[in-house]
This record gives C-alpha cells, sequence and structure tokens, in this order.
C-alpha cells in the first residue's frame, strides 16, 4: 500500500452526483436511505428504501441516480482490518464482500439504519479525533458494524430465496462452476452439463443469478486471482501458471481488462494479507 493511502476513512456525501464513481483499493460499506441505481462491474441494480452497498477492493461502482439526500460511506484497508484474519469474528467474506452470486446489497429496516448511523457517527468521531484517536476501538466499532450488516444479509429475502432454490436444474451452478472453473471456462461446457443448448442455459442462469454465465466465470477466475494476490506470497508468474495461463502476460491483460489495474499494482496497493506472511 502507498504511504499517503489512509487505512480507514469516512465521508458523507452530500446529494451525490449521478456521476460518482468509485474504484479503489478498498473495502467500501455504504450506508443510504432513498431509492437508488448504479452497476458495479457493469452489472445494474436497482435498490429501494434504506439499504447498504458493499464493494471490495477495485470492484468499479458507477452511480446512476438517487433520492438519497447523503451516503454514508466507510472505506478500509485490508492493512486496517483483514476480513480474512477476523472471519471466526465476523464472517462477510464471500457474503458482503468477494461474493459474485449474490447482489451486492441489503435493504434494513428503521431500526438497524439508526444503529448503523450511531456506530458511523462514533467511526467519525474517533477519526477526526486526532490526539485520542484509538485504531483498536475503531476497528471493534468497523467490526460491529460489518457483524450487524452480515446478519441482515443473511436475513434477506432475496439471499435466503437463492439459497433455497431446488426446483430448477441449474440451481447448482455455483458449486459446479467453483469445482470446475480452473480447467473449464466455455459456457458450453456447462450448458452440456446439464443437456441444455447454450442459449437456454444461458437465460436460465441470468435469470438465476442476474448476470450471463460468461460473466460469472470470468468472475470466478478473477476472484481466485485476487485471493492469490492477497493471501498468498506467490509470484504473479506462479498465480498464472496455477490459474493455467501459460503465458503471464496474458494473465496480466485479462486481468487488467477485467479489473482495471495490474496484477502488480493490485498487490501492491491492496497489499498481501497477514495471514500470507
Amino acid at each position: 500500500m502507498e504511504d499517503n493511502q489512509p487505512l480507514i476513512s469516512l465521508e458523507v456525501i452530500d446529494k451525490p452526483a449521478d456521476s460518482w464513481e468509485l474504484n479503489q483499493p478498498y473495502y467500501v460499506v455504504l450506508i443510504l436511505d432513498g431509492d437508488s441505481s448504479f452497476s458495479i462491474d457493469f452489472t445494474s441494480y436497482q435498490c429501494q428504501g434504506k439499504h447498504l452497498v458493499f464493494l471490495s477492493p477495485f470492484q468499479l461502482l458507477k452511480w446512476q441516480g438517487s433520492q438519497a439526500d447523503h451516503i454514508y460511506c466507510i472505506k478500509f484497508h485490508a492493512d486496517f482490518y483483514c476480513i480474512e484474519y477476523h472471519k471466526q469474528e465476523v464472517a462477510c467474506n464471500g457474503l458482503l464482500f468477494n461474493n459474485i452470486y449474490q447482489d451486492p446489497y441489503v435493504q434494513v429496516g428503521q431500526s438497524v439504519y439508526s444503529e448503523l448511523l450511531y456506530v458511523f457517527n462514533k467511526l467519525e468521531l474517533l477519526h477526526t479525533s486526532e490526539h485520542n484517536y484509538d485504531s483498536a476501538i475503531a476497528k471493534t466499532y468497523l467490526q460491529l458494524l460489518l457483524a450487524i450488516s452480515s446478519k441482515e444479509k443473511q436475513m434477506d429475502k432475496t439471499f435466503v430465496l437463492r439459497n433455497e432454490v431446488q426446483s430448477d436444474r441449474v440451481s447448482n451452478f455455483q458449486n459446479l462452476l467453483n469445482e470446475n472453473f480452473m480447467s473449464n471456462r466455455s459456457v458450453s461446457f456447462y450448458a452440456e452439463h446439464y443437456g441444455l443448448s447454450v442459449d437456454v442455459f444461458s437465460k436460465k442462469i441470468t435469470s438465476l443469478f442476474g448476470k450471463p454465465p460468461s460473466k460469472l466465470i470470468k468472475e470466478r477466475v478473477i476472484l481466485e486471482a485476487k485471493r492469490l494476490l492477497h493471501l498468498s506470497v506467490k509470484s504473479i508468474k506462479e498465480i498464472a501458471v496455477e490459474l493455467h495461463y501459460q503465458d503471464e502476460f496474458y494473465f496480466s491483460r485479462f486481468f487488467k481488462k477485467q479489473v482495471g489495474v495490474s496484477p502488480s499494482v493490485f498487490r501492491k496497493t491492496v497489499g498481501i494479507s497477514i495471514i500470507a506472511k
């Protein structure tokens, strides 16, 4: 991570512009009240009422409009709070963050919204109090915010329904992809597994996950690449080979096209996790 980058920052964005964008080496939590529309990595979403939005490092957010007067924005670096290292306390990795199969937001009620704003204000007070700043207390508040968010996500109707779908034979595509993405990256492979044409299969997966299978396959490869860059000390060449790219430069071009930065820049700015050292 570069020396001039803060490990955690908090911001209240008044009347966010429709052209607002985010693409940074931080985990981000947005808290807002008001219907809004946005895209993350070029997939569009619409939210109603009070809700939270979650971004992993270098996910591209493009804001398209909101009725919210304010957006409460929390950005934290993995060097400040490693979600993998603290997974026993808060299981948010693969739920709030780094989850390609679920919507990156959750709707909340008034009581939870008020509780989260209380935690945000406590964090902001700590952050602006230079002489009394205590990073341990700040981490505790952040952990509380993530724990509340994780609980709400697990109770969300959309999350529960997607995890309980059993009637459609492609409902286990997530498991199939997780098991095969290293060696099989063509949509036709997965369509053939279910005995479906590529067109029918693609429509079913898009209906179930909100994304076409071609995008999910690419996102799963990128998710694994990010995991290896952040959670291991392997060289980029070793990671490329592990991901079945014999050409390191082809892997780097693919990564940059999908993420917006090269693997080396991603590793430099996001850092290598404490659990890898």
